[in-house]
Formats: structure tokens, sequence, C-alpha cells
């Protein structure tokens, strides 16, 4: 496994870091208070190519590799301090483009493709429901042929972009009977008949991200509306999981690394008992469990991103990924604010926000249990 950097890479991950700082961080500490989704930072990152990287360029795309996209979602999570608009940004390329790229006729990717690579248009993922969290064989939602026509019944939460939406990926099951294997996916724009879009949601972090639930009312979809084959949902789903699992937490490995400068500078330059704290050996253990998590995870990454550039099966080792890098993420945290002390707890210097943003990796995409029971299952137990 080689995993250097050709020139052009590195060139691209510095700029994206410049482009982060320069363009994506002004007014985010009233961002989050009020809840507020940049649409001008979407339409920056867009304009820059991010929302297209390894998509095909005859949609938009810039036929990026795995690797080269990680790196860059690494680049804005280094630069960029707004979780919530990469993980909106994430949403949408993972759970949105990739099922259309992957499984979606010729026109529906003429459709959509160009538009969301351009950040022209908004989408959003609808799988969880209100009683069908980690247990997508429980879905509610019903889809049933009407002639030539879709109907859909039910309601799905935690719907990501929701609010802002242009375009939605949506599960619904055409057979109970069948459990997970009984679900299909669908692909449509909004303003169809019987959506309606729930109030938005508030978070206790991402809150720069918006979400709210999808609700369908007999909702009618045209018969181009199905993603893949009747019954494929299973498929298109766990196709757009392994990638979002993965690429999902590039931007926590730049957020690591820029945290961990930050701390090293800090526990340089504070000075307690006539000496720098980083001379602590309680204060200079954390630095180095942060650098340990921040290395290891970005070996399980960059092989997870080796293994899909192969073309290789990759459901445990993105399992893997999501579980450490989330799971890494939070502590790292955890131990920023201790190593800054009071002002590590006050939301000016906006470790507080971290942390509260990092809880939703250990959720959403899997949650950490669902990522060992994966692990477990690939293990035959």
């Amino acid at each position: 496994m080689d995993f250097s950097f050709t020139p052009e890479q590195l060139a691209l991950r510095a700029e994206l870091v410049k482009f982060a700082r320069r363009e994506l961080n002004e007014g985010l500490a009233d961002r989050d208070r009020s809840h507020a989704f940049s649409r001008e930072g979407w339409s920056r990152c867009a304009a820059m190519g991010i929302l297209g990287l390894p998509f095909p360029k005859e949609y938009g795309g810039s036929d990026a590799d795995v690797l080269t996209t990680l790196l860059a979602m690494e680049a804005l999570g280094y630069g960029c301090r707004d979780s919530g608009l990469i993980f909106a940004m994430n949403a949408q390329m993972w759970a949105v483009q990739t099922p259309i790229w992957n499984f979606g006729t010729d026109e529906q990717k003429r459709r959509y493709l160009p538009r969301l690579c351009a950040g022209q248009s908004i989408g959003a993922h609808g799988m969880s429901e209100p009683d069908s969290g980690s247990d997508s064989s429980a879905l509610a939602t019903t889809a049933t042929r009407r002639g030539d026509r879709w109907i859909l019944k039910g309601t799905k939460t935690f719907v990501t972009n929701a609010p802002i939406a242009d375009v939605f990926v949506v599960f619904a099951t055409t057979d109970r009977s069948r459990g997970f294997m009984g679900l299909t996916g669908f692909v449509f724009e909004k303003g169809v008949k019987g959506l309606r879009i729930g109030n938005p949601i508030e978070k206790m972090g991402l809150r720069t991200s918006p979400m709210a639930e999808l609700i369908f009312e007999d909702c009618e979809l045209p018969s181009d509306a199905l993603l893949g084959r009747e019954g494929g949902g299973a498929e298109v789903f766990s196709s757009s999981m392994e990638w979002e699992r993965g690429c999902l937490l590039a931007s926590y490995l730049g957020a690591m690394e820029h945290q961990l400068e930050t701390c090293v500078e800090y526990a340089r330059t504070r000075r307690q008992f006539q000496r720098p704290i980083g001379k602590f050996q309680s204060v200079a253990n954390k630095l180095v469990d942060m650098k340990v998590r921040l290395e290891t995870s970005r070996l399980l990454l960059y092989r997870l991103a080796w293994l899909k550039t192969a073309g290789r099966e990759a459901v445990t080792d993105a399992a893997i990924a999501k579980l450490y890098l989330s799971e890494s993420w939070v502590q790292s945290c955890l131990d920023a604010i201790q190593v800054h002390g009071g002002y590590g707890y006050m939301s000016e210097f906006g470790f507080e926000r971290d942390l509260r943003d990092s809880i939703a990796g250990r959720i959403y995409s899997g949650t950490s249990e669902i990522q060992r029971n994966i692990i477990a299952t690939q293990l035959g137990l």
C-alpha cells in the first residue's frame, strides 16, 4: 500500500486549506447560535469543485480518485471550523449523489448530478424513521404501485438538508415480508404532490446543518423516480453507506490535526508554576494520546481509500474506520478542553462547539454499536 501523495494532490490540499480559512469561517459563532446554514459557503465550496470531486466530468465532476477526495475533505476539516457545513456537503455527496451515480439511469444522472455538483441544487437522504433507526429492516414507510405512479406513505426523520433540499433520495418498503431486502430506493425533486417538510429540528451540535422530517401523505411519484430496481434498495443503501462511513470521516482527520496543533502551541506558551504546562506529564500525555489517535486514524482511513481505489470490498474496513475515528474525535475534543482548562470550556475558543459537533459522529451513518455489530458479523460471530 502506497499512501504517498503527488505534488498535484499536495497542492490541492494546500489550496483548499487556504480557501477554507479565508472563505468559510467568518460569522460561524453567530450561525451556530442561530442554527443558520451558510448557503454562501455552500456555493463557494461548489465553485471550488468540492461537491463534484469524485464524480465524472460529463456530469460536472472532476473524476478525482478516492484518496484525492479524502485528502480534499481532510483539508476542509483542517481549515474550516464550520463542521455543520462540511457535514451537510458530505451528506449530499455520499448519500445522494453517489447512489444516483452508481444506480441511477442515464436520464437520472443527466437530470440531477450536474446541478448537485455545481451547488445549484441541494440533496437530502431519507432513511431513518421515528420508530426505525438502526433497524432499517423495520421501515414503516411504504411504496405502492398505482397505475404508472408510486404512492409513498410514512415519515422520515433526522433528514439532513431537508429544509433546504431540492432533490431527495428516499427508501421505502415495497414488500414488508422481506424486511431489509424489501426496500426500494427513489429519487425525485421537491414539489411533488403529497410531500410535506416538517419543522426544522434543533440539535445539540452540527447546528449549521439544517435537519427536518419528511412526511409522505399519499405522495405521488412518477415511475421514473425508481432508483435502481424494485426491491433493490438494500444494495443501493449499503453501497452508499460504505462510501459515507469512510469519506465522511476525512474531515475529522483534518479537524483532529488542527486541534492538536492548537493544543501543542497552547501547552508551550501557557505557564503555570513558573513553567509551560506542556512540561507537566499529565498534560503532555493527553497531547501524546491525541497524536496517537490522529496517526492511527490516518492509517485506517488511507487504507480504506486504497481498498476502494483497488475496487476491493471494504465493509469491515469502513466499519472499523467509522468506529475508531468517531470515537477518537470525541475523546480528542474532551482532551483539548481539559488541556485548555477554564478557557476550553468557554464558547469563545470553539472547543465546546467541537465537542458538541463530535458527539453526532458516534450516531449518524450507523451508531458505534452498529459498527461493532458489522465487524462482529464479518468475523463470523
